[in-house]
């Protein structure tokens, strides 16, 4: 029976899988226009599939060279030499798949054996070319895994020797070499010059300036995503909707295949729960988890500041970045799979890394002050009943938790300082049980709609700042129509007003059918 897979290749025998067959085809038209190209994708995000599924496709029509720099030692990238020998050795062990003429694999085995006057690049490069020239088949070069060379001149060496030829094929047709070379990894090729030399960190001077833009979407689509649950539910008829499971798994992850695949099997090896419900337990266990792929995010913050300062701002001040592709920032992030672009501003990749961000700044900022979060977890006992959160009790005790211990608003209030203290008293509430998380489409600096999921209730609070009866009507008539939008009949508002006679305290209001309560601090 298969399962659903987060560990190495996809393996579509064993494997419930997103049809990658539309991908590959887009991919192959670069390669039969004989383009020399980049994947560059952030961690578990399906590349190592993509190129195995790719390698299997291109051999009706090529020779496909396919290799991993993960399996050439970091010491083989010192000198010309010994990276020639295991570069050499790759392609030798891949000989049963490949028809390397006679002499070719000769002189590879030459290379690998010699001890004294060993190969060089030049002579490396005459070999492949020959190669080029006697096979029946055009040769396509895939190499994984090219992050292992960043640090390595040897390898811009590499890169300089596949330019050259390329471009003596682009000016004269008949020189041979590779029809297409793809080039897998999370950092952009262009970028690994600054690794190698850090006095030039600003400078791009990368020789892949050849390589064509591969702007192929590499995210699961919901019909992709309804495709493999459809499959699974042929197997295990579960009498899930398929279509509405797709359609939550695409709105948590926006396709990112890792953040799918887990969701999934969590929901088959540990929930058997194909609901809505089940998903957000699903999501729960997952932001629960410290694993390799939020290890990898956190650890690229934690190494550039500058990034996480950015990244922070966007979600705990609302900050508006406009989407700029030569700003270096934003093409890190981008790399490292913390972000996207949507209609020229930055977002953040998806709903479940936006909650593992806000879990991970809200708890550095409990180390500086736990107050609000010791005091929702002493009253969490009291906000449920029934099952079901009391988010009106939930925002009359923060009211009065604030301003016992802070007392009044003042000037020297920010925006992000109420969304920051309302989530550190919220989130001991709904921990282990519900998820919280931010509708980035109403997130600003004076605006916030915080959606909470609680064993399979929604509730939907906007924060804001008070600017006046006019803009609070505008405000009620907005959560409204976001209300209706979800299916709700009630709604929640908390509103930080700095006026010194206002009326503090939580009320019903009714706006239409449907039932708002505000609380005012």
């Amino acid at each position: 029976m298969k399962k659903f897979n987060t560990t190495a290749i996809c393996v579509p025998s064993k494997h419930y899988m997103v049809d990658l067959s539309g991908r590959v085809e887009e991919i192959k038209k670069l390669v039969d226009d004989g383009k020399y190209f980049t994947i560059n994708r952030a961690r578990q995000y399906g590349k190592t599939t993509t190129i195995a599924w790719l390698s299997n496709y291109l051999k009706q029509e090529y020779e496909v060279l396919s290799l991993d720099f993960q399996k050439i030692s970091n010491a083989s990238f010192k000198s010309e030499e010994s990276f020639v020998q295991a570069f050499s050795r790759q392609v030798l062990a891949r000989g049963k798949k490949l028809l390397l003429p006679g002499d070719v694999k000769d002189e590879l085995e030459d290379y690998v054996a010699r001890k004294d006057g060993k190969a060089v690049l030049d002579e490396l490069f005459f070999t492949l070319s020959g190669w080029c020239e006697k096979s029946e088949k055009p040769v396509v070069m895939i190499i994984d895994e090219v992050d292992t060379a960043a640090s390595n001149q040897v390898f811009l060496d590499f890169l300089a020797q596949l330019r050259a030829d390329y471009l003596e094929r682009e000016d004269d047709p008949d020189e041979k070499t590779f029809q297409s070379v793809i080039l897998a990894g999370v950092t952009d090729v262009k970028h690994m010059r600054m690794k190698i030399r850090p006095e030039q960190a600003r400078k791009v001077n990368s020789p892949w300036n050849i390589a064509a833009d591969f702007d192929i979407d590499m995210s699961l689509p919901e019909t992709g995503i309804k495709g493999m649950l459809d499959e699974y539910e042929a197997d295990h008829h579960t009498g899930m909707d398929t279509a509405l499971i797709a359609k939550l798994i695409r709105e948590c992850t926006n396709g990112y295949p890792f953040l799918v695949s887990r969701i999934c099997q969590l929901i088959d090896e540990q929930i058997g729960s194909w609901t809505r419900r089940g998903l957000d337990e699903a999501v729960k266990l997952l932001l629960a988890e410290n694993n390799t792929l939020f290890q990898s995010l956190t650890k690229n913050l934690d190494n550039y500041p500058d990034l996480k300062a950015s990244i922070r701002s966007i979600l705990m001040e609302g900050t508006k970045i406009t989407y700029n592709p030569q700003q270096d920032e934003i093409v890190q992030m981008q790399m490292y799979g913390l972000i996207r672009n949507e209609n020229n501003t930055v977002r953040i990749a998806n709903r479940i890394f936006e909650t593992m961000l806000y879990n991970l700044f809200l708890s550095e900022e409990e180390l500086k002050m736990s107050v609000f979060s010791r005091e929702g977890d002493l009253a969490r006992n009291q906000f449920v009943k029934d099952g079901k959160l009391n988010m009106r009790l939930i925002l009359k005790w923060f009211i009065e938790t604030y301003t016992e211990i802070c007392g009044p608003l003042t000037d020297r209030f920010k925006e992000k300082d109420g969304r920051e203290q309302f989530l550190l008293y919220l989130k001991p509430i709904i921990n282990g049980t519900g998820n919280y998380y931010i509708e980035a489409q109403t997130r600003d600096q004076t605006r916030t709609d915080v959606i909470v999921d609680y064993l399979g209730e929604q509730y939907i609070v906007e924060l804001k700042i008070w600017r006046g009866p006019r803009y609070n009507k505008e405000g009620e008539k907005q959560i409204a129509a976001y209300l209706e939008y979800f299916g709700l009949d009630t709604g929640y508002m908390l509103s930080f007003n700095f006026n010194r006679h206002k009326e503090t305290g939580v009320e019903q209001v009714r706006i239409g059918d449907k039932l708002l309560v505000e609380g005012v601090l």
